[in-house]
């Protein structure tokens, strides 16, 4: 018989907040740094970092704004439903993140791990089976850890935090007392340049920006856990969102500082490779595995929110009703973790980094990011003021900017946009196929 139930608010403001945050640094910042310096051709690669923070705060508005006035398991799933409405378009935008999620969840833990295994590799030597050996008992482990109650999880996002929070620290404080001005500061012929090849080279560097800061809405699918979510939620969405900005910003500075611009745009490890000139082989290998630890805490976060996504779908009826069981004592959906983590297992064995990041960004860009923006103001027309105990500042500028920023992003994914566009057409066939079966919209009236 199936077991369903409700889940257990056990999630206050700090382990919210601390679940953003160590979901947003993984080891996104430590494999991109090379990407955005050689995408901005210098320093001048500061100004992605700071666009990236600049989206995810508008878009963060969306998102708090959301969360606080829909609470529950799910996130986007319960957002575009009830937008675009439960009985037509908000059937199939919902439907489409539930899609997006079987694939594009498993690719954000498979990306991670595989990060993982390649920066480990600063300390043991692998070859191509060996890394995927170790991305794939990484899921493995995650999905152990995680096979518990919310309560306990709160005490384990805690203490991955603090390691998270204090290797950045440890880094910022290591660049600044060895810090170099002539190596951060010396910019190429033509670096503040404001042509097209520039805007065309911040497009690109923001990408994998934006990769690193994603994580700042991970509470949202966790709403149903969240104690007194219409404070709590925008208050761990910009609380994250502001900390980490200035973390990476702090951070990229200091790399700067001592790692020429010329060699980190060519460096694997460019971390290790940091801490390495400051102190010596020793402690970089340690630095190494403080990285690491920030990589498992982030894929921790990250896979304790998406599996939230199916459960809400099953229990909405709008997806396999087996997603929506509740483990009998330990009060999580143990069976969406569960196919959540395989998936992303197999994933791990299968892609490279590059182009799992590429795939994330194109299929979430237009349906999740774009579709909420446009979905917050339409509630705002149809719903009474009182039903939103959060409100953006500034309304809709926000918003607005938020749809801009991120169909530009779109557009600069270039021709892996294809994955978007590809991703999102599937999903509408099997939409279609599903309803006509079921005779539901739009289908349903032909049939009377």
């Amino acid at each position: 018989m199936m077991q369903t139930g409700k889940l257990e608010r056990g999630l206050g403001l700090k382990e919210a907040s601390a679940l953003n945050m160590i979901d947003m640094v993984g080891i996104g910042p430590f494999i991109v740094i090379p990407l955005v310096i050689a995408d901005m051709g210098g320093p001048q690669c500061l100004l992605a970092w700071v666009v990236g923070a600049i989206v995810a705060l508008v878009d963060g508005c969306v998102w708090a704004e959301l969360g606080a006035a829909m609470p529950e398991a799910g996130g986007s799933y319960v957002y575009l439903r009830e937008a675009y409405g439960p009985a037509k378009w908000g059937r199939l935008l919902s439907f489409l993140v539930i899609w997006q999620t079987i694939f594009q969840g498993p690719l954000v833990l498979a990306s991670g791990s595989i990060g993982f295994a390649e920066y480990f590799t600063y300390l043991v030597p692998l070859g191509k089976y060996g890394q995927k050996a170790v991305a794939g008992a990484v899921v493995i482990a995650l999905t152990i850890l995680l096979y518990r109650r919310i309560t306990t999880i709160g005490k384990i996002s805690m203490l991955l935090w603090i390691g998270v929070i204090g290797t950045m620290v440890w880094l910022i404080a290591a660049g600044a007392t060895h810090f170099h001005p002539e190596l951060a500061f010396t910019y190429p012929a033509g670096a503040w340049k404001l042509n097209w090849l520039f805007f065309a080279g911040l497009g690109s560097a923001t990408v994998p920006t934006i990769y690193s800061y994603w994580g700042y809405y991970n509470v949202c699918f966790l709403g149903g856990e969240v104690k007194k979510p219409e404070r709590n939620i925008p208050r761990a969405i910009f609380i994250s969102i502001i900390v980490i900005a200035i973390l990476y910003l702090a951070m990229q500075t200091c790399v700067l500082g001592v790692v020429p611009w010329q060699e980190a745009q060519h460096s694997q490890f460019i971390v290790s490779i940091f801490f390495q000139r400051i102190y010596g082989t020793h402690l970089a290998k340690f630095a190494t595995l403080l990285i690491l630890w920030i990589a498992f805490a982030s894929l921790f976060s990250a896979a304790l929110g998406y599996s939230r996504v199916p459960y809400a779908a099953a229990q909405d009826g709008n997806f396999f009703s087996i997603f929506g069981r509740v483990h009998p004592t330990k009060k999580f959906p143990h069976v969406s973790l569960l196919a959540l983590c395989g998936v992303a297992f197999v994933f791990s064995l299968l892609f490279k980094l590059a182009t799992v990041i590429a795939a994330i960004l194109a299929m979430r860009i237009l349906v999740q990011f774009v579709g909420q923006a446009v979905g917050i103001i339409m509630l705002r027309r149809k719903w009474a003021g009182e039903r939103f105990p959060f409100k953006m500042w500034l309304y809709p500028i926000p918003a607005g900017l938020a749809i801009i920023l991120w169909l530009a992003l779109f557009v600069a994914t270039g021709w892996k946009m294809l994955f978007g566009v590809i991703a999102i057409l599937a999903g509408v066939a099997v939409f279609l196929v599903r309803s006509k079966g079921l005779k539901e919209w739009p289908f349903a009236e032909a049939t009377r």
